[in-house]
């Protein structure tokens, strides 16, 4: 018969502490900036005819949806875990930054099927002032890319939101570089060049963070975490037989959960066994929720060399 002794380490927090406000400051200053600048931008693309302002507009409007989501998921992840949400609302975060980074990735494929349709049908572009927004709005997104950057560390959902504005002072810099393009070599092409330019740098980061928050939601094992290492670890604890059923997960990106069933050798205590398990593999990933089950080894065990068990 198995003992079922748990040895838990660091319950998992419904909330990320009291540095949790800090990060949705951060966002709400970066919203507000981005929101008062696409507004700008919208209707200097129109006045303009620029499709490289337009497209920089529309992300930044895909900007704002993604902090508005951004917020919402961490003032969610705030409420305490209930009955029913055991693991609290953390994960509403990796849900925001995922659905994040699809429209995103939606709204690069528009704009440049929009910017190849153009190649066919070239508009007349103001570069002067295409020039003078889109060197502001290069000002506007460093500035809250600097203010999400500051909080970010871990956290997938702060990270995505950086991503966005990141990739919108990217096209910001395409924007300009096209508008020196039209002003000194009469060149329009290089409005929907840049766009694309833009929407194909922001696809590969909406790509890389989905991937990601992806890993996440399929309980994957966290970037940086060796599975055979940790199996190792536990195997060499004085008093454990055999290790089996070892998972590695994560609630968020930085909340790793472990759980493991150990079998012990005879005369071995579970408690204690089940005790230093789970202190090796915390010191191994570092800030870990580990769970460590002891089993008593079955009848006749004892003459089977290890690993020869058989599966209850």
């Amino acid at each position: 018969m198995s003992e079922h002794h748990h040895h838990h380490h660091h319950e998992p927090s419904a909330t990320s502490g009291p540095g949790h406000a800090n990060p949705r400051r951060r966002l709400i200053i970066a919203l507000a900036l981005t929101a008062a600048f696409m507004v700008v931008e919208v209707l200097a693309g129109l006045w303009s005819g620029s499709l490289a302002l337009l497209s920089d507009a529309g992300h930044m409007l895909t900007d704002v949806g993604a902090l508005g989501l951004a917020i919402w998921a961490q003032k969610l992840g705030e409420r305490p875990r209930s009955d029913r949400k055991t693991f609290g609302y953390r994960r509403a975060e990796i849900l925001a930054a995922a659905a994040n980074n699809v429209v995103l990735g939606v709204a690069s494929v528009a704009v440049i099927v929009e910017a190849i349709r153009r190649f066919a049908e070239p508009h007349p572009i103001q570069a002067g002032p295409m020039l003078i927004v889109a060197g502001a709005g290069l000002g506007i997104n460093l500035l809250s890319a600097w203010i999400l950057s500051g909080g970010a560390g871990s956290d997938l959902n702060l990270r995505a939101a950086a991503a966005h504005v990141a990739a919108d002072a990217a096209g910001s810099v395409a924007a300009m570089v096209a508008a020196v393009l039209i002003l000194t070599l009469g060149w329009t092409a290089s409005d929907p060049v840049a766009s694309i330019l833009i929407s194909l740098l922001i696809l590969f980061g909406a790509w890389r963070l989905l991937r990601e928050a992806t890993n996440v939601l399929m309980e994957g094992v966290p970037p940086g975490v060796d599975l055979a290492a940790l199996e190792r670890v536990a195997g060499e604890t004085p008093g454990v037989r055999e290790v089996h059923d070892l998972h590695v997960w994560s609630i968020v990106g930085d909340a790793p959960v472990i759980t493991a069933h150990v079998v012990l050798l005879p005369g071995a205590h579970g408690v204690e066994v089940a005790r230093d398990v789970g202190r090796r593999l915390e010191h191994d990933v570092p800030g870990s929720h580990v769970t460590v089950q002891p089993e008593a080894s079955p009848p006749g065990a004892d003459l089977l060399p290890p690993g020869n068990l058989t599966r209850r």
